[in-house]
């Protein structure tokens, strides 16, 4: 390093680059929260992903031996509790069958509104919620709140889904708000997974999210369905 520039007066302005970059963040920190509340804003947002899920939907042919999810292995199950994991259950409401009706449960933090929203724009309807940590006396009256919507959909023969892993937890761990919506209204869980050929997987989040692309190969399957007995 030059002494001449260690020793530069403070009040001339910084490099380019470097004061570019701050101006760049501080402008990014005023506007983030106003972009955030913005309901036109999410709407454009949701309405981008939700063509672009179509998009990989219609350009992922679905390989043999693929579950049927119109009038399939789970048709005589229903209604039932469609249990998916953190991060691979982005797909879901596009392969949904249509007219079907289907409640899922959606976390109750900001940055799950946008899966809320997005599941409007599919005919889907979100309940938001926890999904349980390890012991039911810790579902908040949120948690609770939304396991009895679901209570009721299933007693109104509606299929309800839940992502069976609790956020920033364990992945791929279910916690115990799915078994415990199983037990209270005797319905099944049924395992479901959607996977394509082509994917970008998020390796530094969490939950590996893993982001389906277009013009692959799209599977779906279902797992045996799981039966929580009452007295469980």
């Amino acid at each position: 390093m030059h002494h001449d520039a260690a020793k530069a007066p403070a009040g001339e302005a910084a490099p380019a680059g470097r004061g570019g970059s701050r101006a760049t963040k501080a402008f990014w920190r005023r506007v983030r929260e106003p972009l955030a509340q913005s309901r036109i804003v999410k709407n454009v947002i949701v309405g981008l992903l939700a063509q672009f899920v179509r998009l990989v939907r219609l350009t992922n042919r679905t390989v043999e031996g693929s579950a049927k999810v119109a009038g399939g292995a789970y048709a005589h199950l229903e209604p039932g509790i469609i249990a998916l994991w953190h991060g691979q259950h982005l797909l879901t409401p596009a392969y949904y069958p249509k007219g079907r009706p289907l409640v899922a449960m959606v976390s109750r933090s900001a940055d799950a509104e946008l899966n809320a929203l997005m599941l409007e724009r599919f005919g889907i309807e979100a309940v938001r919620g926890s999904g349980g940590r390890d012991s039911t006396r810790h579902l908040d009256k949120g948690g609770a709140k939304a396991l009895i919507a679901l209570k009721k959909s299933l007693t109104a023969g509606k299929n309800v889904a839940m992502i069976a892993d609790i956020p920033h937890g364990t992945p791929r761990d279910a916690g115990l708000g799915i078994v415990l919506l199983a037990r209270l209204s005797g319905r099944p869980i049924m395992p479901a997974a959607i996977a394509t050929s082509r994917r970008k997987v998020l390796e530094k989040s969490w939950d590996k999210t893993t982001i389906n692309l277009p013009f692959g190969r799209a599977s779906i399957v279902l797992g045996t369905p799981v039966l929580v007995p009452a007295n469980a």
